[in-house]
């Protein structure tokens, strides 16, 4: 059993012990915090937002944006910190953002927007991510 917080739980239990409910079931059920609800929506610091369940860095705060979607929004990510995958829920075609290093869910990103000059909203739970501060 994963003990510490370097080392990656290897299956659910695991996962259920290292998260509060909550956590869990967005992060590794996929599930969405309530829109205007968490607590990364409007903030302003600076720093680097990282995945709440491994620590795994993935958007420095520079690319945060207001979209005024909800949830915090990000225009990109750090090479190589995001997986991008398929997702045919609800009924319709889009892409579900993943942590790389636990695969851990994160929310979704949308492109074509024209809401950034990257064009690229990264959809994100507060309950997925950790700001550590500058």
């Amino acid at each position: 059993m994963a003990t510490d917080k370097t080392t990656l739980p290897t299956t659910e239990e695991e996962w259920r012990v290292r998260l509060s409910p909550d956590e869990f079931r967005v992060l590794r059920q996929g599930a969405t915090e309530p829109a205007w609800r968490g607590e990364y929506v409007d903030t302003k610091t600076e720093g680097t937002y990282e995945c709440r369940a491994c620590g795994a860095a993935l958007y420095p705060s520079d690319t945060k944006f207001d979209s005024h979607c909800g949830w915090p929004s990000f225009d990109d990510a750090i090479p190589g910190a995001i997986k991008e995958i398929e997702d045919r829920s609800l009924g319709m075609v889009r892409t579900e953002i993943q942590c790389a290093r636990c695969g851990s869910h994160l929310g979704h990103v949308f492109k074509g927007e024209m809401m950034t000059a990257k064009n690229t909203r990264h959809c994100v739970n507060s309950l997925s991510i950790k700001l550590d501060p500058k």
